[in-house]
């Protein structure tokens, strides 16, 4: 009897003994990537309202094998160009792509503390965020437009003089608004039309605002977004019209937090490459095809 309780207790320190030589066997990840790589998954912070760009997948259904959180999205539940291309993302680094779904403000302000890896949420590159978030190389680029009420009677910029409109908040559609052009950030070469003078009412998104005047909300006449978002809403038979043509453009790229605890160097690097070659080979023309009915990957001119 003693015997064998010697044994047991050598074999207990010897079980002990393997699993601290596999915990070590383990290293902490070097960076950001080496991390991703690590655990299997990438998570991808976008927006879950913002069709066609990305929206939720009613009939997608969670896969019982997957690596996401609990609290995450798959992309199975999930759909539109920003999650097709953050599965590209995922699928070049040989790893399941993930959603979080914060609000946009938050996404914007940066300090993200290590609860996402990576924004692919069709953020537009500014000056002011360049302060506090890296960028990629541009992945499309989209027009800014105003759409109004079909029945509001507005015909120009300047029939909008003294009227309401809705933007999605910390956008640089409510930059452009506020004539906000230092934080708005873009060349003058992008900017075509200045910012009628109007009353800005916030919303936490840009496709809320559509979503509002469809239910019938009368305190703001028409909204500002991507033209992508516009015609989506038309397509669905919202009460909504484009008025005139696009106010800017927008350089829109996959963000990385600067405050991150692991360096991000080497994972936007490989998304550097990776969209460089989606849009040498066709790959990025194909999904703005699909998702928007026309090629918005190409540089503007």
């Amino acid at each position: 009897m003693k015997k064998l309780y010697q044994l047991m207790i050598v074999a207990s320190l010897a079980s002990l003994v393997l699993a601290a030589c596999g915990a070590a066997s383990t290293p902490a990840p070097a960076d950001l990537l080496e991390a991703i790589q690590q655990r299997g998954y990438i998570l991808v912070s976008t927006d879950p309202n913002y069709e066609p760009q990305s929206f939720l997948n009613t009939e997608g259904q969670r896969p019982d094998d997957t690596k996401c959180p609990s609290d995450a999205l798959t992309t199975a539940e999930m759909q539109g160009f920003d999650v097709d291309v953050a599965k590209a993302i995922g699928d070049h680094l040989g790893v399941e792509t993930c959603f979080a779904t914060p609000s946009w403000d938050a996404i914007t302000a940066g300090n993200w503390a290590d609860k996402w890896d990576v924004s692919v949420g069709s953020m537009t590159i500014t000056t002011a965020r360049q302060q506090i978030l890296d960028f990629s190389v541009p992945y499309y680029y989209t027009p800014a437009v105003i759409a109004v009420r079909a029945d509001s009677g507005i015909a120009d910029l300047a029939g909008l003089e003294g009227q309401a409109l809705c933007v999605g908040t910390a956008t640089t559609y409510e930059q452009w608004l506020n004539h906000d052009m230092e934080g708005l950030g873009l060349p003058e070469s992008s900017i075509y039309a200045e910012a009628p003078n109007v009353t800005v009412v916030p919303l936490e998104t840009d496709q809320e605002c559509a979503q509002a005047i469809a239910a019938g909300r009368e305190d703001f006449v028409g909204y500002v977004t991507s033209e992508t978002v516009v015609d989506a809403n038309i397509a669905a038979d919202f009460p909504v019209v484009k008025l005139g043509s696009p106010v800017y453009s927008e350089n829109l790229a996959a963000a990385f937090d600067k405050s991150s605890s692991l360096s991000t160097e080497t994972l936007r690097a490989e998304v550097d490459e990776l969209f460089n070659a989606m849009h040498g080979d066709g790959r990025l023309s194909e999904l703005s095809n699909q998702w928007f009915d026309v090629d918005l990957t190409q540089t503007p001119t």
